[in-house]
């Protein structure tokens, strides 16, 4: 009886110090604005492929994206945030450039962070810097502020965590005003198969005069200055999967589909990341 007792107090301690975080996963769509509410240190190698819908003005095409984001947890609140930067490649019939992307970032912080109940809420803010270049639509207006509130909730092995926010350029009519919100829902198998569904969707707000008359606009990589998309909402869903190949080294790949008419600039979209923690 004293032996049962023993490894039932051991159990109940265990479940008590057993930190749920551990467990979940980095958002792996949508990585400049679907922030992790968890606050962590790493570095992360990015690498996106673009299919663009053939209705698109460029008629069709493909867009890659290669990007390095940097996240560094100065308490175990609060992190800084280096969401964008990278080398962005339009190849289509209408349009073949490429350049830099614009420069992003800021904090974020965490504002709840209940482990017993298993609930984190983290806003933040990130601003982009008009550095990139203007080929590839980058560069313009006079940056762009992200505020965000992300937020994960856990119930044992399944784990629901989401984002949303607010795209505000500072000249509105070189870029559009954007609403963006974002879900995921990963399950943990096993550290090598961590399963998920994704969805991310972007309302536009207002009507820019960049690109008069287009009646969509660049989804998360372009803020195109739209003419006729006040009220047009984007999006995709898609699925993936991570694998905690390390300790501190997360795989990940997503594929999405364009989910709203109209589809603009992505018809469907592979993500391919890697996660090194520090």
């Amino acid at each position: 009886m004293s032996f049962s007792t023993a490894t039932a107090a051991d159990t109940v301690a265990e479940a008590a110090t057993f930190d749920w975080r551990a467990n979940t996963i980095s958002p792996v769509t949508n990585p400049i604005f679907f922030e992790d509410p968890v606050i962590r240190s790493e570095v992360r190698p990015i690498f996106v492929y673009h299919s663009i819908d053939n209705n698109f003005i460029t008629g069709g095409g493909h867009a890659t994206l290669y990007a390095l984001q940097i996240r560094y947890a100065l308490t175990d609140r609060l992190a800084l945030i280096a969401t964008q930067d990278g080398h962005f490649d339009i190849d289509s019939p209408g349009l073949d450039v490429d350049g830099w992307m614009d420069l992003a970032a800021g904090f974020k912080y965490a504002l709840i962070n209940d482990l017993e109940h298993q609930f984190i809420l983290t806003p933040g803010l990130t601003f982009h810097i008009p550095t990139g270049d203007r080929e590839v639509f980058q560069g313009r207006g006079g940056g762009e502020f992200n505020p965000f509130v992300s937020f994960a909730k856990g119930y044992g092995d399944l784990h629901i965590t989401g984002n949303v926010g607010l795209r505000i350029p500072v000249t509105r009519n070189e870029q559009n005003l954007v609403a963006h919100y974002s879900l995921m829902v990963d399950y943990y198998t096993c550290r090598w198969f961590i399963p998920f569904v994704t969805a991310n969707f972007w309302t536009n707000l207002n009507d820019g005069t960049n690109v008069p008359g287009l009646r969509s606009n660049g989804y998360d990589v372009i803020n195109l200055g739209s003419g006729n998309v006040n009220g047009v909402t984007q999006g995709t869903v898609g699925f993936g999967f991570r694998s905690r190949v390390l300790d501190n080294v997360d795989l990940g790949f997503a594929y999405e589909i364009a989910a709203v008419r109209p589809y603009g600039l992505t018809n469907n979209r592979v993500t391919v990341d890697m996660s090194i923690r520090f």
